[in-house]
């Protein structure tokens, strides 16, 4: 399929696919609350969606190398729907989280093999452009998403859950009768003949990457789920205002992703924009530390977001042009460790803002500079391999 094609439909199919996850995220909260859930049980109900994101994501990769990505997109998209049509009809517990469980096993084949789809059809030097309009999807569904949920969870708190599985099934209509293959037959049976581990792709200078990415998804869920807290304290800023400055925030980082990425990893090469992207990132959290209102908040908070948007995308890039092992399993693994980065973010950064509340963002400064150090060695460790060959 013609790549000027197909990225546009990848597009709207990733948009759409996190316009329905979003629209849930302001509302299950206060539908679990309803349900009779404990804060702890919630906390456990947003943490197995994850899990299982962490566990199948690298499977589900895998297997599209071998069936195709179309197949596994519409497995996805179809558990998504599933999964959003169960929790509307929820009544107790346990069926929100079987709900949850189904959903987070079976949409955790979304993201990878979308973007094993970007890497099967293009070129090495539109990569990283192709990783960035996905990424530009992803942020903007979760700009539109929370906004349509909260304001249909006023007319009832089941209505966002038919919506997002209204959302789903679209899209899987969408993937059905417009998408078309991107691997040939011949690709998918010599990927099945290929007996390799699911973890092929963590090897050589390689697995430096995939750990680099589960420090920047560390640093970016430490702070999403602190800046509340923190913006409350520091600036005595209310919900509606922080809203608007992660959605400000979400509108830069999806600007730069959709518009700016490709045009810099071509001039530049992944590794450069890796690399300012961290240093960004890290000067991010550094003004974070002085906000003071909500115009410092929304600057600030935009700049980090500006910088951790690009490093995603180029991580993508460059992992796919440069392992051996199918594109499936490459971004299937990189998912998992970003699955990873937002279990352990969470609980590790509000137990730092406890502790006092500047932590979690000087806690981001160090990980940044551990992801730049964590590059340098890769460069290093890649000019070696390269000269050993």
């Amino acid at each position: 399929m013609n790549n000027k094609k197909a990225l546009p439909i990848l597009f709207l199919v990733m948009f759409l696919v996190m316009v329905g996850f979003g629209i849930i995220i302001p509302v299950l909260p206060f539908y679990a609350e309803k349900i009779g859930a404990s804060p702890a049980e919630l906390g456990m109900l947003m943490a197995v969606y994850s899990l299982m994101q962490l566990l199948f994501a690298p499977i589900w990769g895998k297997i599209s190398d071998r069936i195709g990505r179309k197949p596994v997109m519409l497995i996805g998209i179809a558990g998504l729907a599933l999964s959003f049509f169960l929790m509307a009809v929820s009544n107790a517990l346990w069926m929100l989280f079987a709900a949850r469980i189904i959903g987070g096993l079976l949409s955790s084949a979304n993201m990878p093999t979308t973007m094993a789809y970007v890497a099967d059809i293009t070129t090495p030097e539109n990569r990283g452009k192709g990783m960035g309009i996905i990424g530009a999807a992803v942020g903007l569904g979760f700009i539109f998403g929370p906004a349509i949920g909260g304001i249909f969870a006023k007319t009832s708190l089941h209505l966002p859950f038919y919506l997002a599985a209204g959302s789903s099934v679209l899209t899987f209509f969408l993937v059905l009768f417009v998408l078309k293959e991107s691997l040939s037959k011949e690709q998918r049976e010599t990927n099945s003949t290929q007996a390799s581990s699911r973890w092929a792709a963590f090897s050589g200078p390689h697995a430096i990457l995939f750990i680099l990415q589960l420090f920047v998804s560390l640093s970016l869920s430490g702070l999403e789920a602190t800046f509340a807290y923190y913006a409350a304290e520091k600036a005595g800023l209310g919900t509606r205002q922080l809203g608007y400055i992660f959605m400000i925030m979400g509108f830069a980082g999806a600007l730069v992703q959709g518009g700016l990425v490709g045009r810099l990893t071509k001039k530049f090469g992944e590794g450069r924009v890796i690399q300012l992207g961290i240093i960004v990132s890290a000067i991010g959290f550094a003004l974070i530390l002085l906000v003071h209102d909500f115009a410092t908040a929304a600057l600030y908070l935009s700049i980090f977001g500006i910088g951790n948007g690009v490093i995603r995308p180029s991580v993508s890039a460059l992992l796919t042009k440069s392992s051996t092992a199918g594109h499936g399993s490459v971004t299937g693994l990189l998912s998992s460790f970003d699955s990873l980065g937002r279990i352990v973010g969470p609980p590790l950064g509000g137990w730092l803002f406890a502790y006092t509340f500047n932590l979690p963002y000087l806690s981001g400064i160090v990980l940044s500079f551990i992801a730049l150090v964590l590059f340098q060695v890769y460069s290093g460790a890649s000019k070696s391999a390269l000269k050993g060959q």
